[in-house]
């Protein structure tokens, strides 16, 4: 789907200075901002691809600099307080129904991806929505290319929690996995690739039919148990925790899944880096979000567009107002993560809308 973008103006440079006047205001009252085993799953390697080219318009203005994916291994970020409503899952599959899963003990993901049965139960937990993978396709063609032939065995922890995986994506280093609560009868699942079609890049989609949310979800609002398999794979896929995340809903919309890890505070049993640097994780990780934010806004949250997002007049001013405000305080990372986290909620929500509860403060 090629949508022909114009610059969102929802934000115009005065609310930006309002809101830099807000925060310098705030700055002495709220504290800082964020602080910030090798499993079963296979790597890829680099394949070539077959998405199409196509050319970035002009710049004509400062831009948001992307936050680059981390080449060498990261600590584990602590995951925030867990906001998990099990309401939040429509139509929760019968447990019994889900029993059948524990015969797949000692069997590869190919085994499970090829079942009939387990074809028939991921009717339940995938969107309905076209995927732009390479090209336009269903998301459940888009698995089968990545799933499909992995030899990555059937992972069932504490005899509740079922997941497979594969890394097989013939281009764009697509990666993917399903994981089930049996008991609660609750499913997602997650699709890495390098987009070449203008979106932000690279990108883990995270996806469920059984969640209808519109405007946003953060990590802490899905499972704990799935953000702790969701950490294991992300490591074991050689996927950066900082990468630009959506998720996929019910309603076939692509919304944000914003990050509210803290990369200062690791919970893998390592020293956590120098503050600086674990720091600049969660400033980069809240501008990925923010640009996501603008992306899914310019494309009116579609599954499968191919545009080349456009960083309009108002993202401009306030990465603008962002800097000037936040170069001369005792806390230039925790000013730039608040003011980002702020502006990525007044893009998905309006200007009236509340801070998400999942986000750092």
């Amino acid at each position: 789907m090629l949508l022909d973008l114009m610059p969102s103006r929802r934000f115009n440079f005065s609310i930006a200075v309002t809101l830099a006047a807000w925060f310098l205001a705030a700055a002495g009252i709220f504290p800082a901002g964020s602080r910030g085993s090798q499993s079963a799953f296979a790597q890829d390697s680099p394949s070539p691809t077959s998405a199409p080219i196509v050319r970035a318009p002009p710049s004509d203005g400062p831009q948001l600099r992307t936050p680059q994916p981390q080449e060498t291994p990261v600590p584990a970020a602590q995951a925030p307080a867990s906001n998990y409503d099990k309401a939040i899952f429509q139509k929760p599959i019968p447990a019994d129904q889900l029993t059948f899963l524990k015969q797949f003990s000692g069997a590869t993901s190919n085994d499970v991806i090829n079942d009939k049965q387990f074809r028939k139960l991921l009717k339940n937990i995938l969107p309905s929505c076209m995927f732009h993978y390479g090209k336009d396709k269903g998301l459940d063609d888009a698995l089968d290319e990545v799933i499909k032939g992995s030899r990555n065995p059937v992972l069932i922890r504490d005899g509740r929690y079922f997941m497979i995986s594969g890394q097989n994506g013939p281009y764009l280093s697509g990666k993917g996995f399903i994981w089930i609560d049996m008991q609660d009868g609750v499913g997602l699942g997650g699709f890495y690739f390098h987009p070449t079609n203008g979106e932000p890049t690279p990108s883990v989609n995270i996806f469920s039919r059984q969640i209808k949310k519109e405007d946003v979800l953060a990590l802490s609002e899905l499972p704990p148990a799935f953000a702790e398999d969701l950490a294991q794979w992300t490591a074991a896929a050689r996927v950066s925790p900082v990468t630009t995340r959506y998720f996929i809903t019910g309603s076939d919309k692509k919304i944000l899944l914003e990050h509210d890890e803290d990369f200062c505070s690791p919970t893998d049993g390592t020293v956590a880096r120098a503050g600086d640097v674990c720091e600049q994780m969660n400033a980069d990780a809240a501008d990925l979000d923010m640009n996501a934010a603008y992306y899914l806004d310019q494309v009116h949250h579609a599954t499968n567009a191919t545009a080349w997002m456009i960083t309009g007049a108002d993202q401009v001013a306030f990465i603008e107002v962002r800097n000037r405000s936040c170069g001369g305080v005792l806390d230039p990372l925790g000013c730039r993560i608040r003011m980002t986290r702020q502006q990525t909620h007044i893009v998905v929500r309006g200007p009236g809308g509340a801070p998400h509860p999942g986000g750092h403060k």
